[in-house]
């Protein structure tokens, strides 16, 4: 499943929300898609590898890091980084510091 990408503002728009438990309402991180929490969590578990990882880096560049949990494990993200690392942005630094840490202390596995 492809998301698309809509840049443009019409009134059918679902509203930004912060509770991610509201699937039918689109999350904060997704400010450019019209997609809802429930569309996300579809589109991820049945996306291609590459699209895959450019939603699980979209994920990570844009949401805080505690919501990222809510769609993805840190086992799941550690296996596919180096996919993931290119879609990142400015949250690369933080990210890597961050698994690699969790890595050596065992926690990854």
């Amino acid at each position: 499943m492809v998301i698309s990408v809509r840049w443009w503002h019409n009134s059918s728009v679902r509203p930004l929300t912060t509770d991610l438990t509201r699937t039918d309402e689109r999350p904060y991180f997704l400010w450019d898609e019209d997609v809802s929490v429930a569309e996300f969590r579809q589109a991820l578990g049945v996306a291609k590898p590459r699209e895959r990882a450019r939603l699980i880096g979209k994920l990570m560049r844009e949401a805080r890091d505690t919501d990222v949990w809510a769609f993805v494990t840190p086992r799941e993200v550690w296996a596919d980084l180096s996919s993931i690392r290119m879609y990142l942005g400015r949250r690369r630094p933080f990210w890597d510091y961050l698994l690699n840490a969790w890595h050596r202390d065992g926690i990854l596995g």
